[in-house]
C-alpha cells in the first residue's frame, strides 16, 4: 500500500498543547500501524533515538516525526501533550501511558487496536504486548492521550493484520500453551471443557486444559473475565505460574538477578525457580524478566520442576 505522508507544509501545525489535537487527514491509522511496525525488533537502548537502539519515548517521538508529527522527548513531557482518552474510546494511534517506577509516568506506548499495542521495552525492544495483560502492564496503566487523529476506514483490516503478525506462536508460547503443558505434565483431568472466561469456548482446543489450571487457582484470567488463550507470557509471569502449579517452595538463600528493581512483583518467585534449579537465567547476570516465553524454555521449566516431583 502507497502510503500518504504528511506533507513538509503541514509540520508546522503539528506542535500539541495540552488541549490541542490536529486532524491528520493525510496520514491512516495503517500509515500508524506500518510505520510502527517498520521498527519492530529494534533493541531498546536507554536515551536512544536511532535505530541502534530506541527507549520507549525515543521509539514514540521516531514512528510521530515520521508521520510528520513533532512530540516532545520523554514519556512524562509526552504525556502532558493532546487530550486525555477512557480506555474504552482507545483508537489507534493514541498514546498510552504507565507507570513502571513506582514514581508516575515512566513509560510510553501506541495503541494498535484490538487491545494490542507496541512499543520498547528492556530485554525485547521494539514489540507487541497486551494493554490490559493482567501480570505487568494493566496494573501499571495510568492513562491515554490523542495527539492527533487519523482517518479509521481500514481499521478492521489493521486490527486483523496485527492480531496475525505480532507474535510467531511457533516459537513464542501462548498462554494456552502453558495451560495445556502444565496440565500434561500434572496429568490434570481436562474433560470438562466449561470455563468461566468469556474469550474460551467449549469448543475450543485447549479448553479442557485451561478449565483444569484455573479450577486449581494456577493460572488465572483478567479482571474483565478473560483469559486471552492467544496472549504471549514473559519469563516473569510464567515463574508465578511454575510456582502454584508444582508447589514449589524456596530452597537456601534468596537469589536475585540484575535486570528487575529489589521491589518487583515477580522477584519472589524467580527466586524460588532459581534455588530449585530449575533456572540459572539468561547466563549474564539477568533472568529477562519482561522477554517473551519460548516454548523451548517452557518445555525445560516444566521438565525440570515435573523431576522434583
Amino acid at each position: 500500500m502507497k502510503k500518504k505522508w504528511l506533507l513538509p507544509i503541514f509540520a508546522s501545525f503539528m506542535l500539541f498543547t495540552t488541549t490541542q489535537i490536529d486532524k491528520a487527514e493525510a496520514a491512516t491509522t495503517s500509515d500508524v500501524t506500518d510505520t510502527a511496525s517498520k521498527y519492530l525488533g529494534i533493541p531498546y537502548l536507554y536515551g536512544g533515538t536511532t535505530t541502534k537502539g530506541l527507549d520507549c519515548s525515543g521509539y514514540t517521538s521516531k514512528v510521530f516525526a515520521d508521520l510528520g508529527i513533532e512530540l516532545s522527548r520523554t514519556s512524562g513531557s509526552q504525556y502532558q501533550e493532546g487530550t486525555a482518552v477512557a480506555k474504552k474510546d482507545l483508537e489507534v494511534g493514541d498514546l498510552l501511558f504507565f507507570n513502571t517506577s513506582g514514581k508516575g509516568v515512566s513509560h510510553v506506548a501506541i495503541y494498535m487496536g484490538d487491545g494490542k499495542m507496541i512499543h520498547s521495552q528492556t530485554g525485547q525492544g521494539v514489540s507487541y504486548s497486551n494493554v490490559n495483560d493482567p501480570y505487568y502492564w494493566g496494573s501499571r496503566y495510568i492513562g491515554a492521550k490523542r495527539v492527533a487523529t487519523f482517518d479509521s476506514e481500514q481499521a478492521e483490516a489493521v486490527k486483523e493484520e496485527v492480531k496475525e503478525a505480532a507474535i510467531d506462536f511457533t516459537v513464542y508460547a501462548s498462554r494456552a500453551e502453558v495451560a495445556e503443558q502444565i496440565a500434561k505434565a500434572l496429568n490434570l483431568d481436562t474433560s470438562d471443557k466449561n470455563t468461566k472466561f468469556t474469550d474460551v469456548k467449549p469448543t475450543y482446543e485447549h479448553a479442557g486444559a485451561i478449565a483444569a489450571v484455573s479450577k486449581l487457582g494456577i493460572f488465572d484470567g483478567d479482571g474483565s473475565g478473560k483469559f486471552n488463550p492467544s496472549s504471549p507470557i514473559t519469563r516473569a509471569q510464567i515463574s508465578k505460574v511454575l510456582v502454584h502449579a508444582f508447589g514449589l517452595k524456596q530452597q537456601g538463600d534468596v537469589v536475585t538477578f540484575t535486570d528487575a528493581p529489589a521491589n518487583h512483583w515477580a522477584n519472589e518467585f524467580v527466586s524460588i525457580l532459581a534455588s530449585n534449579g530449575i533456572t540459572e537465567g539468561k547466563g549474564n547476570g539477568n533472568f529477562g524478566y519482561d522477554e517473551m516465553l519460548k516454548i523451548s524454555q517452557l518445555q525445560t521449566f516444566i521438565e525440570r520442576a515435573h523431576k522434583l516431583q
